[in-house]
């Protein structure tokens, strides 16, 4: 089983841009986001790819992750919304769209996802590890940690987006 290890970060500045050595504009919908299990299609640049991802365990940091490379053409058939045939027919959605930069730091690559549309604003960065307890680099530009913290689930972010959070976090 694959396991995927990763921290994530609030992002302080937007240094970032210009250290990043690549880019990319990613387009991503859900064919299930359900506690403990989602399936996601993911666009990015002219590839395709199909995601399974399980529950977190209870630091946030390690979960399930199978991914799978698949046609820009089948990515993009999967994001089209289908027509609701009964309440189980599966429905996709394409509101989430973001800027993708990687930087290198250290042995390590940090990716930088910042927010378009209703998640305008926020820009959080993720390293991927070997196992929790390994060291790394954090770059200049890495704030606080919120690994861990389900409002930064890119599947939450489709459900509240960051526009709504002021009235249902902070008030």
């Amino acid at each position: 089983m694959a396991q995927e290890i990763e921290r994530k970060f609030l992002v302080v500045d937007d240094s970032y841009k210009q250290e990043a050595y690549s880019q990319s504009r990613i387009v991503q919908g859900y064919i299930c986001s359900a506690r403990g299990r989602t399936v996601r299609v993911r666009i990015r640049g002219d590839k395709g790819y199909l995601t399974i991802k399980g529950a977190s365990n209870a630091s946030g940091m390690s979960r399930y992750e199978w991914e799978k490379e698949i046609s820009l053409q089948e990515a993009e058939e999967l994001m089209i919304p289908q027509p609701a045939k009964s309440t189980k027919a599966y429905k996709v959605k394409t509101e989430l769209e973001f800027g993708n930069y990687l930087v290198k730091s250290g042995k390590h690559t940090f990716e930088i996802d910042e927010f378009y549309g209703d998640n305008e604003g926020l820009v959080v960065a993720e390293v991927e590890l070997k196992y929790e307890d390994e060291s790394y680099e954090k770059p200049h530009f890495i704030g606080q940690e919120v690994t861990g913290d389900v409002r930064y689930y890119n599947s939450s972010l489709m459900k509240t987006p960051f526009c709504r959070w002021e009235t249902l976090y902070l008030t």
